[in-house]
């Protein structure tokens, strides 16, 4: 599914710049084109206006003028030797002319900018020549702005691509999520069942009474592993709980599965009563994979220390172990499914916990802060 997804992207990307590329030097190719075009029309109906003031043949001035009157789309502004305009102006707008002194001196500025002037000698004693600076047709300027817009469609085009194929691909990993934990809640059940009724006849029995008794204690640690399961596979509810409480419960669970050589601490800034919405089952289950995680990464001693803030509008959950630390690199690797640097283990454990606290809580968990051969941080932000 990811590789499909990498597939994709990759084949938009160069679909995209094959596309913008080509019409890149298309439309430059074009762009000088009709730039060299409107020069020489430029060219000619400057020099239609040198005919026309100096001659008098009726034919002539008749070609001269409708040489002139075929150009609508050029503007053109007459300056004498000395780039003073001398009033005469064409394809300009003549309202801004009227109601703006500085309308001509200003698009005669940006003229400049655009193309040289074309200079015509109009008599050569005494010598006076004009100069006609001329800017950008509006063809050629969407011409030259066409490969900006195009570039824009296909970034969009892109964008829309990507974001529906994620979408996509989210949508589909939801649901083997939730078809993977119903049906393993579904296995489950029915065998913890049954150990359900051995149980019971075993306790039935007061030789085997302790025995049924230490029994039970896994079968409904199974019962438990089982609910959180059926509950990833569905929308669990959420319900008010003492957050302070809950994870003094999953410490003292832990704890009592570690050595004497890991120390443990929870430091809540003496609020011990921190109501919080959360659906209990499945949030024990992301602090017991965090403090598991931090009893891996200390190979059996070091410490432990959970910090529960309570602020105005949220609630701030962070597990902090001296461990071995995590790389730089692997950072954003680490709620990644399948990643992990144990020996034994799907990699899983980080991603469900990301999982339960950002989709069903509506929360954030990521790594606060690491250094290898220090330790590692990791912060739940619960909403209020």
């Amino acid at each position: 599914m990811f590789s499909n997804f990498f597939n994709w992207r990759s084949a938009l990307a160069l679909i995209a710049i094959a596309i913008v590329t080509g019409t890149i030097f298309y439309s430059n190719y074009l762009a000088k084109k009709i730039a060299a075009d409107e020069r020489k029309k430029v060219n000619v109906w400057a020099e239609s206006l040198k005919t026309r003031a100096s001659t008098l043949d009726e034919s002539a001035l008749s070609l001269t003028t409708k040489i002139a009157n075929e150009n609508k789309d050029i503007p053109i502004i007459e300056t004498d030797e000395k780039d003073n305009p001398s009033g005469a102006t064409l394809n300009l707008d003549t309202n801004r002319i009227k109601k703006e002194s500085n309308y001509i001196q200003i698009k005669l500025a940006e003229f400049k900018k655009e193309n040289p002037a074309i200079e015509v000698e109009i008599s050569k004693d005494p010598l006076f020549v004009n100069k006609y600076y001329y800017g950008d047709s509006n063809l050629l300027k969407e011409v030259r702005y066409y490969p900006i817009i195009q570039l824009i469609i296909v970034a969009l085009f892109v964008i829309i691509a990507l974001v529906t194929v994620s979408v996509r691909n989210k949508s589909t990993q939801n649901q083997v999520w939730a078809g993977m934990a119903k049906e393993t809640a579904h296995q489950l059940g029915t065998p913890i069942s049954s150990l359900q009724g051995w149980v019971e006849m075993l306790k039935d029995n007061p030789v085997n009474e302790k025995i049924g008794v230490e029994i039970e204690k896994d079968v409904d640690r199974l019962k438990l592993v089982s609910d959180r399961f059926g509950k990833i596979g569905s929308i669990p509810q959420l319900e008010e709980k003492n957050i302070v409480q809950q994870v003094e419960n999953m410490v003292d669970y832990i704890k009592r599965r570690s050595t004497d050589k890991v120390s443990f601490s929870i430091n809540s800034q003496n609020d011990y009563d921190i109501s919080v919405m959360i659906n209990a089952p499945l949030f024990d289950w992301v602090i017991e994979n965090l403090l598991k995680n931090a009893l891996d990464a200390m190979d059996g001693k070091g410490s432990i220390v959970v910090d529960i803030k309570n602020e105005i509008t949220q609630t701030v959950i962070e597990v902090t172990d001296s461990g071995k630390g995590i790389l730089k690199s692997n950072i954003n690797k680490v709620f990644k499914p399948g990643y992990t640097t144990k020996k034994r283990g799907w990699g899983l454990g980080l991603s469900l916990s990301k999982r339960i606290i950002e989709h069903y809580h509506k929360g954030e968990l990521f790594v606060k802060n690491s250094e290898v051969g220090k330790g590692t941080t990791f912060r739940i932000i619960l909403k209020k």
